[in-house]
């Protein structure tokens, strides 16, 4: 079972504020991907929160590169502000896998910006340096920022990583905050700004301290399996599988790891409760996990572990469907009593005055 992190005590939660500033650094290796995702999101939207329409909310400023108004040296002086100390509080986002400068001859991987007085880009790695120890929490959006993703698969160049990787998993920011994970290939938008609305409401004092796994995934979220929230999960239980895509089925014989997968898509849906993988006939391929992408492939082929529990549900699932379909026949009927006629065959039997 998913456990939480060492608790943090009440002295070191953060003292509730009226502003708050996130600082969202696109420059790892990704695609903007998470940027673009949370923009469907409702539960919050990003408006509601950055126009004040929730109540309770400190005023929040959104410096992300993907959606900002500002562009060049306007949009960079935020971040220059925040090393400086001169923004504060603020929350950092990080969205895309880190990569490891320390590995390679010349040149860089990932970079933001530009130093001023070297006129060298300033690495990705180094702006998560500056700014990390003087975030009141570090967030990281997607796959690729929590745990590497695709960029970090096996023999990829580049030794990247995710946010705990590179800081350490027993990081703590200066609230006292550890690093918060919300994954995703991308972030299911609703997801990340739930997140980020949970963060928010405790730095303004008005909720306790965020729930996580040992993976740092918020445990409400990510506490079930994919199989726990699907609507197939039905014929898994029956050992009815579909064996080709386009069948309402089971889709674990075509590929689909949700029994093992923590994430509630299904349940949640991607945009207004429609969508997600296998609400839309597409299988689970582990996205939200750590071992993402390594350990769920070759995608599209039955999982190993799958071979030997759809055998055994299958045996299990035959008999269950004879039984279940022997006494769904049965009360398909209606009792022989409901009938037109002059007798009455209820089984009333009128009392005596």
């Amino acid at each position: 079972m998913p456990t939480d992190p060492t608790p943090i005590s009440k002295a070191q939660r953060p003292s509730p504020v009226k502003e708050v500033h996130i600082l969202w650094i696109t420059a790892g290796l990704g695609c903007d991907g998470d940027s673009v995702s949370v923009t469907a999101a409702e539960q919050p939207s990003i408006e509601d929160v950055l126009l004040g329409a929730i109540p309770g909310l400190p005023k929040v400023y959104l410096h992300n590169p993907v959606l900002a108004f500002e562009v060049g040296d306007d949009f960079m002086k935020y971040f220059y502000q925040a090393e400086e100390g001169k923004l504060e509080p603020f929350v950092l986002v990080v969205e895309g896998s880190i990569p490891n400068e320390k590995i390679k001859r010349e040149g860089y991987w990932a970079a933001l910006g530009t130093n001023p007085v070297t006129g060298q880009p300033i690495t990705t790695c180094e702006w998560i340096d500056r700014l990390a120890p003087k975030a009141l929490a570090v967030i990281g959006a997607g796959t690729c920022a929590t745990y590497g993703g695709i960029h970090a698969m096996a023999g990829n160049p580049t030794g990247c990583m995710g946010l705990a990787d590179y800081l350490g998993w027993k990081w703590r920011s200066k609230a006292g905050l550890p690093i918060i994970n919300v994954p995703g290939c991308p972030v299911q938008p609703d997801n990340f700004m739930e997140t980020v609305l949970y963060l928010l409401y405790q730095v303004a004092g008005l909720a306790p301290m965020i729930p996580l796994d040992d993976q740092l995934r918020p445990t409400w979220l990510f506490g079930k399996t994919v199989h726990e929230g699907c609507d197939r999960a039905g014929y898994y239980e029956q050992g009815d599988f579909a064996l080709e895509y386009g069948s309402p089925k089971c889709l674990v014989k075509v590929g689909c790891w949700g029994p093992v997968v923590n994430c509630n898509v299904p349940k949640r849906g991607w945009m207004r409760g429609i969508g997600g993988c296998p609400n839309v006939g597409g299988i689970c391929i582990g996205c939200t996990m750590p071992g993402f992408p390594d350990k769920f492939m070759p995608f599209m082929d039955e999982p190993p572990g799958a071979r030997l529990s759809t055998f055994a549900i299958g045996k299990y699932g035959k008999l269950i469907r004879t039984l279940r379909s022997l006494t769904n026949s049965t009360v398909n009927k209606e009792p022989k009593w409901r009938h037109p006629g002059s007798t009455l065959t209820t089984g009333y039997r009128p009392q005596a005055h």
